[in-house]
């Protein structure tokens, strides 16, 4: 969603947090009355029963309170709560005569958002990239329930979270936020999460529908892009997550759309695109729920409500007064009005928030952080490991150097509207209040403590990494060095380039050169370059990892935790080997006072944004396949402390199944994936897709048969002409192995139409 730094740079009024303690325990918080007789509180009738009883009790006026928020609430200076409101991203109205509460929203895509201004703690949980990276649904349908339970007792009842649009740039400030770069992966991991967070009577939300693969001018970019292009790669992740959560909300993104070869689609906004909307969403996906803008993303009242928009945020600026005048001039029919409020209800009714509305307690923060360290031991990849060097022996090492990103104090957290409030402030630059708007935000769990508390014989020392010489030599007279590089990202702003900024490959040359002993740590939103990889021992990527983080980072370095993560997203070793080597619009001034992405007064200066003339639909490794170019790390790629061997591969159809061996001294998860190459007659027999996997923990020398199913959706094309997945008739080969880059295993499967 849309923040204005210039104006807000104190994100919530004083007022707000005043008020806060009080608004918790108003009709938000607290049961609302529910009469016998009043039949839509007969919990035996279906959502959609239920929602239409109360809609034939409404008058014009109520109904208009469900299509539009109320305001920017504590998101701009001048801005006024309503009452009801906690002061989160949103707001709409309820009806409290016929007991329907209003839906209190809440940016919630690591962690909840703005917790500081009730004085509420929130878990930083780890990047959903980085969550995305164990391929363990379970691990996200916790992510989710960690979200749904904070909300939950903080008085929100919907979550404004579930990011999916894929990794078509690695420069994407947002990246943090999704899922990597696969559809089905993606797809699988967001409907997990959503599905986590819904189960906690909260309703979900999955965003930003569709194709926000940038932030630089996300506000007038228009992307093109073919319709078979769109149907397997971004809109697939989309079907796969909804299909599996059933959110109540679609969030519609910034950008303008033009799919090729679709009716009705031609340079539209996505959230007044019939085609995405109404011919895909509700149509061919068959959601259910409602459909509602970005925070201001919103650009007529008719075009949108026919399109299939259903709620404007925030504000009322289309869909209040000039929507009831639409209507009552039948510009826009009242079934349509109907239709929009319906979906809002039954979505209300579906996820338990009449029933059973939030009452506000205290959040538990033990809970939470284990829960976010569980996560993080999941997510945490080791990309290089050279003369094993990891794990380390605490009982061998005299001195360690740590060095950099002040990992002395903290780690690192995304920012935007995904930013969590630091407990106790910005371990870094303390101040007091929330966080504000573009600050690079530390949470206190320290790197530097964690790492003494397992090797507590050793000298271990800190130096910031800001003056090279002292550095240098502290990582000479040490018998280890550990660097700590990291990427601040956040929404609004895109990385100029995949390589590290404020000098860090120079810090790492350096403290390689003083020290051969090196291990690198990253802290990053997202893939980046690393010309110093062979000059090192190992290379740990920790992502954002979350309030546990600095101590699963301990145990993972020191041989506690095995890791298990694999790389939802590929590493290039350069920007040159992108399909983009620039970002389009990076090279543009933005607004006075504001940031790239907020370039809307002039969408003359950025041309449409054609995926078709570069990648289409071949996203991430399926591009660098095609290409044949060689990442630095692979898409699927992680080591662990153990060896694996895959054997006996046989496959059909409809299922696969092959042997997974440890052939390691320790007990350790293996992520077993399983690849498909489509017949060349479909024009994509140049690449490999991924259609399933499975986590597989084994003692040492243990050995076990996987068996998979194959989904018929994994394997099929999108045929244009019948407008559905068909799947192709030829030879299909089947490949299994460790990663998109090593699959050892192959079979051919023959498929007659």
């Amino acid at each position: 969603m849309l923040l204005i730094p210039s104006s807000a740079r104190h994100l919530l009024p004083c007022a707000a947090a005043l008020l806060f303690a009080a608004l918790s325990a108003s009709a938000q918080g607290a049961p609302q009355p529910k009469p016998d007789n009043r039949p839509w509180f007969d919990r035996s009738l279906s959502p959609d029963e239920r929602a239409d009883l109360v809609i034939k009790e409404m008058t014009l006026d109520e109904k208009m309170n469900f299509v539009h928020g109320t305001g920017w609430n504590g998101l701009r200076a001048d801005a006024v709560i309503p009452p009801g409101s906690l002061g989160g991203a949103g707001y709409v109205q309820g009806v409290p005569r016929l007991g329907i509460p209003g839906i209190n929203q809440a940016d919630s895509a690591v962690g909840v958002r703005l917790a500081a201004a009730g004085s509420h703690y929130a878990t930083l949980l780890p990047s959903v990239l980085g969550a995305a990276c164990s391929w363990d649904k379970d691990a996200l349908l916790l992510y989710g329930s960690v979200i749904g339970r904070e909300l939950r007792e903080t008085g929100y009842n919907m979550s404004i979270g579930g990011g999916v649009d894929l990794a078509r740039d690695p420069r994407n400030g947002r990246n943090f936020e999704y899922a990597g770069e696969d559809p089905v992966l993606a797809g699988t991991m967001v409907g997990e999460l959503a599905t986590g967070v819904q189960a906690n009577k909260v309703m979900g939300d999955i965003k930003h529908y569709a194709f926000n693969d940038q932030e630089t001018g996300r506000n007038i970019v228009n992307v093109i892009i073919d319709k078979r292009a769109a149907r397997e790669s971004d809109l697939l992740a989309f079907q796969i997550a909804i299909g599996l959560a059933h959110p109540a909300g679609v969030m519609c993104s910034y950008n303008k759309v033009t799919v090729k070869g679709a009716p009705n689609a031609n340079d539209d906004w996505s959230c007044e695109n019939d085609y995405l909307l109404n011919d895909v969403l509700k149509k061919d996906f068959d959601f259910k729920g409602f459909v509602l803008s970005d925070w201001g993303g919103t650009h007529s009242t008719a075009k949108a409500a026919l399109a299939g928009l259903d709620q404007e945020q925030p504000g009322s600026q289309y869909f209040g007064d000039p929507l009831k005048a639409a209507v009552q001039n039948n510009q826009v029919p009242m079934s349509r009005l109907d239709d929009a409020v319906h979906r809002v209800l039954r979505s209300m009714f579906a996820n338990g928030v009449i029933d059973s509305p939030p009452v506000t307690q205290v959040v538990d923060p033990f809970r939470g952080r284990d829960d976010a360290e569980h996560i993080a031991d999941e997510s945490i990849v080791l990309l290089k490991n050279a003369d094993s060097a990891l794990p380390l022996n605490a009982a061998s090492l005299q001195s360690i150097a740590i060095i950099g990103s002040h990992a002395d104090v903290g780690v690192l957290s995304g920012g935007g509207s995904a930013q969590v409030d630091s407990p106790g402030g910005n371990a870094v630059h303390p101040h007091p209040g929330g966080t504000h708007w573009g600050e690079v935000v530390y949470f206190p769990a320290s790197p530097l403590k964690e790492i003494r508390a397992h090797a507590p014989n050793a000298k271990i020392e800190f130096d910031p990494g800001s003056d090279p010489a002292s550095t240098a030599k502290l990582a000479a007279a040490s018998q280890l060095a550990i660097v700590f590089v990291n990427q601040p990202l956040r929404e609004g702003m895109d990385a100029k380039t995949i390589a590290l900024p404020d000098n860090q490959d120079a810090l790492v040359d350096a403290v390689a050169a003083a020290n051969p002993r090196t291990i690198v740590v990253l802290e990053t939103g997202g893939p980046v370059a690393m010309p110093w990889a062979n000059k090192v021992q190992g290379i740990v990527e920790a992502w954002y990892p979350g309030i546990g983080g600095a101590r699963s980072l301990a145990d993972i370095l020191f041989g506690d935790v095995n890791p298990s993560a694999r790389l939802a997203i590929s590493f290039a070793k350069s920007d040159d080997q992108l399909p983009h080597p620039e970002i389009p619009g990076m090279n543009l001034i933005s607004a006075p006072g504001g940031m790239p992405e907020g370039r809307r007064h002039r969408p003359d200066e950025l041309p449409p944004f054609d995926y078709d003339a570069t990648e289409g639909l071949r996203v991430g490794y399926k591009w660098f396949e095609s290409e044949h170019k060689d990442p630095l790390f692979p898409f699927g790629f992680g080591l662990s402390y153990t060896t694996w061997a895959y054997s006996g591969l046989k496959a059909s159809q409809h299922e696969v199944s092959f042997t997974v061996q440890n052939t390691g001294r320790r007990a350790g998860t293996e992520v077993a994936q399983v690849y498909a190459v489509l017949p060349a007659a479909t024009g994509e027999s140049t690449f490999k897709r991924l259609v399933a996997w499975d986590r597989v923990t084994l003692a040492p020398g243990e050995s076990k048969t996987v068996t998979l199913q194959l989904d018929p959706l994994y394997l099929s094309i999108f045929d244009t002409d019948k407008n559905a997945f068909t799947l192709a008739p030829g030879d299909y080969t089947i490949l299994a192995g460790s990663s998109s880059a090593d699959t050892p295993l192959t079979a051919t499967v023959h498929v007659v139409q």
